[in-house]
């Protein structure tokens, strides 16, 4: 069932998602050569309990971490490690969701670690501004089809592919709620989207083809063929005002991020 927030609950996912984005902009600064996936892991945690907030994943059908950090080609939910440590021209994925007074937040961004490739900054980019197209479709009114098919629809138009795998959801007093959220699929169809409706939208893009595996952790996600996935998220509102970037401050403008 899909249940839309009242102004005073969208305030309150507000604050869980300033968490969430003070804790994912403080890791972007972080992130260098050498640094290991398990320190930001701890500095995540230690940010979100100095907010009074707990980290949404740790413990979440027993995922280990607190963020999921994905390295190159790996999708989502790598697992921080204290012997993974980053290397010059890796791409890393920081997912993030934190609970706040029984209200949810979650967001996601792909970083560079010192300089990367021609072919990894375009993936970066492209993938950033297919989420950047789907939050200008969240318009009551609007289909959830639609933001589905401007992720696919940018994603495609530049040679790449989206995972079918793993989709956005709706969130709120549950870290994922109704609706699902595909990032492929054709405009137009789906349920309207009403005025209080909160989902998070995560495109998930790969290099190559958009197969996906499992490794034997049991979390961490792979691109089949072995390229590169990068993976961006907000949490977003519909309102009657347009689309409200949950996991950013009101006053941020320009791309998502």
């Amino acid at each position: 069932m899909v249940v839309c927030k009242s102004a005073a609950e969208l305030e309150k996912m507000h604050r869980s998602g300033l968490i969430v984005w003070g804790a994912l902009e403080k890791m972007r600064g972080m992130v260098e050569p050498g640094i290991s996936t398990k320190e930001l892991d701890k500095f995540a945690e230690s940010y979100t309990a100095g907010r009074k907030a707990r980290p949404a994943f740790k413990g979440y059908r027993g995922y280990p971490g607190s963020v999921c950090t994905s390295i190159n080609q790996e999708v989502v939910h790598g697992i921080p490690s204290a012997s993974r440590k980053l290397r010059e021209g890796d791409i890393l994925s920081m997912d993030f969701g934190v609970e706040l007074d029984g209200y949810f937040a979650d967001a996601a961004l792909t970083v560079a670690v010192g300089k990367i490739s021609p072919e990894r900054e375009k993936l970066l980019r492209v993938t950033r501004e297919s989420l950047d197209r789907a939050i200008e479709q969240v318009r009551p009114g609007n289909r959830l089809g639609d933001v589905s098919a401007a992720v696919q629809q940018w994603v495609e138009k530049h040679g790449y592919s989206v995972v079918r795998e793993f989709v956005g959801h709706g969130i709120g007093t549950h870290m994922h709620e109704e609706p699902q959220v595909p990032n492929y699929g054709p405009a137009g169809q789906g349920p309207k989207l009403q005025e209080g409706l909160v989902i998070a939208i995560e495109p998930m893009v790969n290099a190559g083809a958009p197969v996906v595996r499992v490794l034997s952790d049991d979390w961490t996600a792979v691109t089949a063929d072995g390229s590169d996935s990068a993976h961006f998220e907000h949490t977003v509102a519909v309102t009657k005002n347009g689309p409200w970037i949950l996991t950013r401050p009101r006053e941020a403008t320009g791309p998502c991020w």
